[in-house]
């Protein structure tokens, strides 16, 4: 009888490693591979959006799906913005762009399962942790975000589109490019998120780790708690919508602990996103270059990067180096929200840039 239990043991706990070796190579492959979305591959819908509801204030990209969004300006060129995060939108138009209101119209919107938009998923009921990886990058991942870029570029009625990404969103932005080079006019990738290659090249580069690098000593051991739980795959799926906004506005707290005073300041964001800030790193998984793929995009590029960045130059500049057409800009006295911290600074590039000057 002592012989059975220590086979049924062995098994038990091979079983367990055997699981937990699997769920890690899964952790490593991307769902999201160049070229997918363009092709219309492992979408929940359709890469045309439905026809837009009369006098509806939100954007209709898929029959269940709507974003929320507002504009500023009323110049004759659109112009999309993608924020940061991922799952943290813009409540107000940046002060940066105010003064080239006259010549554009500047669209700010919520990526789907962040701010006000539709949020698909509140818990999963499966136990298949494979299949709702599946379901989640698919409802919510990279091709999700891209396509909707797709589909409002549609609504919009452009055939190009002039794309300002900052943070996760000039990562999503270039990717767009890298989708569909057809639809873009230009870029402006604002302290565009260490997100190209992973692992990344500069070690102090990561978000997690910088953080934690300017926190005072006596909040570490319950900042390396934290993270274990924030990272933890294996209860994720045991977790609501609620749960992972909870654990996002938490890691904002920390985020905002360390900022500077006029960078705090500034920051008036809309409610994050939970489920969605999980699905692109599941999409991406956590080994692989993109920068080969952006390689062939000849559209003008500007490289935002502030000085006073947490994130470092190196990691910004791997756009520009990436990209065939790209110029690079520093703006003085400015961290990662330039176009808000030094709006005057701001305007004269970009505009400088928009003009083709």
């Amino acid at each position: 009888m002592r012989k059975k239990i220590m086979i049924i043991t062995i098994v038990i706990v091979v079983l367990v490693f055997a699981t937990a070796g699997i769920i890690y190579y899964l952790s490593l492959q991307p769902f999201y591979k160049p070229g997918v979305v363009a092709a219309g591959k492992n979408l929940r819908g359709p890469l045309t959006p439905p026809a837009q509801p009369a006098g509806s204030e939100i954007w209709l990209v898929e029959g269940d799906i709507e974003l929320a969004h507002f504009s500023a300006g009323n110049g004759p060129t659109n112009v999309l913005i993608i924020h940061g995060g991922p799952g943290q939108p813009y409540r107000h138009p940046w002060h940066g762009l105010e003064a080239l209101e006259d010549e554009y119209t500047f669209h700010y919107y919520d990526q789907r399962g962040c701010g006000g938009s539709t949020r698909p998923i509140d818990r999963f009921e499966s136990r298949n942790m494979y299949q709702n990886m599946k379901d989640l990058e698919q409802s919510l991942g990279m091709g999700a975000q891209l396509a909707d870029i797709e589909r409002i570029r549609q609504i919009l009625g452009e055939e190009k589109l002039i794309l300002i990404g900052h943070s996760w969103g000039g990562f999503l932005a270039s990717l767009y490019a890298v989708e569909f080079p057809e639809h873009v006019e230009k870029l402006i990738l604002v302290s565009p998120a260490n997100m190209l290659v992973m692992p990344q090249p500069e070690s102090d580069s990561d978000l997690f780790a910088s953080v934690r690098t300017r926190l005072p000593e006596d909040q570490l051991a319950e900042y390396d708690a934290f993270m274990k739980e924030y990272f933890d795959f294996n209860s994720l799926f045991q977790k609501s919508e609620a749960d992972l906004v909870s654990m996002n506005e938490q890691f904002g707290a920390y985020y905002l602990s360390i900022m500077g005073a006029s960078e705090t300041d500034i920051i008036d964001q809309g409610r994050p996103g939970g489920w969605m800030v999980w699905a692109p790193y599941i999409s991406i998984g956590r080994r692989y270059d993109y920068r080969p793929a952006l390689e062939g995009i000849n559209v003008p590029v500007l490289v935002i990067h502030g000085a006073g960045d947490m994130q470092s130059e190196a990691a910004s500049r791997l756009y520009a180096e990436a990209f065939s057409n790209a110029e690079f800009v520093v703006i003085r006295n400015a961290g990662h929200f330039s176009p808000d911290e030094q709006p005057g600074q701001f305007a004269t590039v970009v505009g400088a840039f928009l003009a083709g000057r």
